[in-house]
């Protein structure tokens, strides 16, 4: 008889994961054009729109790739591999941290 699964959450973590990519992405977008909006209408203009829609995407495409950076580490392995400890015992690479540096 088998033994049943673990729970297995690949699939839920994976959706979350591109539910957070799109939203890090559209945030900014939609901020930024609502600004461009207003502005726009404000001084009777017709630009600050696409300024900011370039600048909002920018930043999103920024939050990507820094949020991407965090999940798959400096070394390209994903954070539930197998880490090894530096020399305060500590495991490198955490989320938020540098190799060997804490947050003060």
């Amino acid at each position: 008889m088998k033994q049943p699964k673990k729970n297995d959450n690949s699939v839920a973590q994976a959706l979350v994961m591109v539910m957070q990519f799109g939203i890090n992405m559209l945030v900014p977008i939609c901020l930024m054009s609502a600004l461009g909006i207003w502005l726009d209408k404000k001084f009777g203009t017709s630009f600050w729109m696409i300024l900011l829609f370039f600048a909002g995407a920018l930043a999103g495409g920024q939050n990507v790739y820094c949020m991407a950076k965090q999940v798959y580490g400096k070394d390209g392995r994903k954070p539930d591999q197998e880490r090894t400890p530096d020399a305060s015992g500590r495991e490198c690479g955490r989320f938020g941290e540098e190799d060997g540096e804490t947050e003060k």
